[in-house]
């Protein structure tokens, strides 16, 4: 898994590298596209989903969900804008594997206020890998994930949440990003090596409300607030929470620099 996991690591660094002012979310969904292609891997969104769940399937290799869009936005010939936040949320399976991560990226240079949202979302991340290596049950993990973002004056989306993922990229459990009433009884589970989920914070600056637009898929902030989202697939060792979409190490840059 730690293989699909640095494909689609380096998938967002080349969303990084290329998100600006004019860009279009169509162009950085090409060069994902690209990057896919060139690897072999098989890009996890696009065509989902592949049984009628009647709707239509998605039509890209990433979601590009740009401001008031939570998730699932498709990409489109729309320039990006200075001051404007894209979500790109993308994964891939290699050799068998998935591998699934979503980041918020800021276009030149945004409202100090959306930055914070930006900084809240990616800290909720962080806190989430923190507190997997302390508890031993996601419960205590998503009261303390609600209550960060709480206390920052944002909503936490409870619309959507996160999930386990392996030879499939939507398995159980389900992960989400505070206490639901499923968390208190049998929807709870226990923190244990072997465990590999996808936690993805989504989070609004107005109200947690979202509603679905006309194309079936783009999912939209109630007030169009904007919003974030951060994600990493994440692997339950016994050392410890692993992220397997992270950066390399500098032995995995060595082995990939020796070919």
């Amino acid at each position: 898994m730690r293989q699909a996991g640095l494909a689609v690591w380096r998938a967002h660094q080349i969303v990084r590298a290329m998100v600006a002012p004019g860009v279009t979310t169509e162009e950085i969904d090409a060069a994902v596209a690209d990057h896919f292609r060139e690897l072999g891997a098989t890009p996890l969104f696009y065509r989902y989903p592949h049984q009628d769940e009647g709707k239509p399937a998605f039509p890209a290799v990433t979601c590009m969900s740009v401001n008031e869009e939570v998730v699932h936005g498709i990409p489109k010939n729309r320039a990006l804008k200075e001051g404007d936040i894209v979500s790109v949320d993308t994964g891939c399976r290699l050799h068998g594997w998935c591998g699934d991560s979503a980041w918020t990226y800021a276009v030149g240079r945004i409202d100090p206020k959306v930055q914070k949202l930006l900084d809240v979302t990616e800290a909720t991340l962080d806190l989430a890998v923190e507190l997997l290596a302390e508890k031993s049950r996601w419960s205590q993990v998503a009261v303390e994930l609600a209550r960060y973002v709480r206390q920052n004056r944002f909503h936490t989306v409870e619309c959507f949440v996160g999930h386990g993922i392996g030879k499939e990229m939507h398995e159980e459990p389900q992960v989400p990003n505070f206490l639901s009433r499923g968390l208190r009884g049998t929807g709870d589970f226990r923190i244990s090596p072997g465990l590999v989920i996808a936690v993805e914070p989504m989070v609004n600056m107005g109200t947690k409300r979202v509603k679905l637009l006309r194309d079936q898929w783009t999912q939209v902030t109630n007030d169009g607030s904007p919003s974030a989202h951060f994600e990493h697939t994440i692997a339950i060792t016994e050392e410890g929470p692993t992220l397997l979409t992270a950066a390399p190490t500098a032995k995995e840059q060595q082995v990939l620099a020796a070919g």
